[in-house]
């Protein structure tokens, strides 16, 4: 399977539009019961999160997930930091891209593989105001030349 293919539970659609990716790798996600539970029923938001680099372990900060309705006193704090399962190697290489260029690391996608919670995390480099007007502008169109497209060969 491609990365960063499965059951999608929730997207950053922010993500792309404030940062160039440059970069995705595939990581589990640590949760208890309860926080896959409500992973499941995508009650998760990626908007504000992100993802770092700590004693050789990477973490997920900031994402918020909803406690489980059902889950009482076992509900976890919404906003914890979750770890990131990732080889030694993959930690290596992105504490070394994000350490002194710019970079930082941002949840793209949760999806669920197989039964298991993933997220898709981008090495992402910051976007000026005027980079994102450029790719609006080229995102509009394209959408116009496919639209021009679709007429002269649907006739």
């Amino acid at each position: 399977m491609v990365k960063g293919q499965g059951n999608v539970v929730a997207q950053n659609k922010k993500a792309r539009h404030d940062y160039t990716i440059v970069d995705t790798v595939e990581a589990g996600l640590v949760l208890t019961g309860t926080e896959i539970k409500s992973v499941r029923a995508a009650r998760i938001q990626l908007k504000d999160g992100y993802a770092q680099i700590k004693n050789g372990e990477a973490w997920l900060v900031n994402v918020h997930i909803a406690p489980f309705e059902q889950g009482n006193i076992w509900n976890t704090d919404p906003e914890r930091t979750r770890k990131l399962l990732l080889k030694k190697k993959e930690i290596e290489r992105l504490a070394n891209e994000v350490k002194g260029t710019g970079m930082t690391l941002v949840p793209l996608k949760v999806y669920l593989k197989d039964g298991f919670a993933k997220v898709l995390i981008g090495l992402a480099k910051g976007k000026h105001d005027y980079d994102k007007r450029e790719s609006i502008k080229k995102r509009d169109q394209d959408r116009d030349i496919k639209r021009i497209m679709k007429t002269v060969n649907g006739r």
